[in-house]
């Protein structure tokens, strides 16, 4: 149940999608070896100071959708993402849900989420942020192995990582947790022991992410110099088939490329991203996709990115409210480009009839139909009455799949 405006449903489609709010809270104890993500190691934080610019900037925009038409949007999810966000004093996370609720209606249910490592130093608060309101905790766990932990670089244990599930179990109603795969030592039957021994916790939500080598990080630097080599890729393929029969039979599939969960316990909050909602982000280096209200049925577009380097992101929101470095529209090619690429990791894929309300215009005006029809010729693309999706062989294969649809 909802608390349902009477104008809601005069909201854009994508508000209508999900309105999700993303913070970013971009400091860790240690930066891990494969991340690429916008965080970093501080010998010093200053709570009050980061509370007070996240919260300026949670009104910045709140203020900017009420004067550009945005009343009636409901919040489905808020999600701290980071970085390391069980690192920040749970009062910053009590103030922004509080700030949130006063900006905008919210969902009878919604979705909280906190993204936290498996330190007893994180654990330990766990109790405060669900006294403040957090009601689902992300688990970075990455590895069952100590030594794969080692490898990974990350700064607990099995064993701590196992106890930190139990305290998320005592202090949350829902948790879900990472794995991350297809590491340079595995094996099948290995991989799907840990993997059984992950769904022993009987958590009803696991993202599994085979491991990926970006560039800019430590890993790519120790791969270039030969320090370790990747999983064959064929190993890694036979990796992700065990991983999708296993979870089916657990009653777990792939709602999405890699996260998988019981029917009901997706993360709402991915959802809204997969399905091409409009959300808010503030913090550093944090995007936004809004719907503004203007004389046109489709509405405008915009897509936002805070500034990234986290002292100037803070200085600049206290001298001017927020640290928006990006605020441009969105055409209504590139929202095609961006819905179908969001949309075909899901395993229901779109429907047509968001298509036409995004853009305005029918699928077969934006692809050409025989591209579609190759596709599912060569069995990567299911086209039916009501939707487009990729197979599961589609999946595997996606950015290929886009480059030939989008060419």
């Amino acid at each position: 149940m909802i608390n349902t405006p009477s104008s809601v449903s005069n909201l854009p489609a994508a508000a209508q999608r999900g309105f999700g709010i993303y913070i970013h809270w971009p400091f860790c104890l240690k930066k891990c070896p494969y991340c690429d993500f916008n965080s970093h190691v501080r010998e010093e934080i200053s709570q009050e100071r980061w509370r007070a610019a996240l919260l300026q900037e949670l009104d910045h925009y709140a203020d900017l959708l009420k004067r550009s038409g945005g009343e009636g949007r409901i919040v489905s999810s808020v999600f701290f993402g980071g970085g390391t966000p069980s690192l920040m004093a749970p009062e910053t996370a009590e103030a922004l849900i509080q700030r949130i609720r006063k900006h905008w209606p919210c969902h009878n249910d919604l979705e909280i989420t906190l993204e936290a490592n498996p330190t007893s130093v994180e654990s330990d608060k766990f109790a405060a942020f669900a006294q403040a309101g957090i009601n689902r905790v992300s688990l970075g766990i990455q590895s069952l192995n100590d030594q794969d932990l080692q490898f990974l670089g990350r700064e607990h244990s099995a064993a701590e990582a196992l106890k930190a599930i139990d305290v998320a179990r005592q202090n949350f109603a829902r948790f879900s947790f990472d794995l991350i795969y297809a590491r340079p030592t595995q094996n099948k039957q290995s991989w799907k022991e840990e993997l059984e021994r992950a769904l022993a916790e009987g958590t009803k939500h696991l993202s599994l992410y085979q491991l990926t080598i970006e560039e800019n990080t430590p890993f790519h630097g120790a791969r270039r110099r030969g320090e370790f080599k990747e999983l064959n890729p064929d190993t890694a393929a036979e990796l992700y088939d065990i991983t999708n029969d296993v979870m089916a039979r657990q009653g777990m599939p792939n709602y999405e490329i890699s996260n998988y969960a019981n029917p009901g316990e997706e993360s709402r909050h991915n959802l809204t991203y997969w399905k091409y909602g409009d959300y808010v982000g503030i913090g550093p280096g944090a995007h936004g996709r809004l719907t503004l209200t203007d004389n046109t049925a489709l509405g405008n577009k915009i897509a936002t990115r805070q500034h990234r380097a986290p002292e100037i992101w803070l200085s600049t929101v206290e001298q001017t409210g927020h640290a928006t470095r990006t605020h441009s529209s969105v055409s209504v090619t590139e929202r095609f480009e961006e819905m179908l690429m969001m949309g075909l990791r899901l395993n229901e894929g779109i429907k047509l009839v968001d298509i036409q309300n995004e853009t305005g215009q029918n699928l077969n005006d934006l692809i050409q139909p025989n591209k579609m029809e190759q596709l599912e010729q060569e069995g990567l693309l299911s086209l039916g009455k009501n939707r487009i999706r990729a197979t599961i062989e589609g999946r595997t294969r996606l950015n290929s799949v886009l480059s030939y649809l989008l060419a």
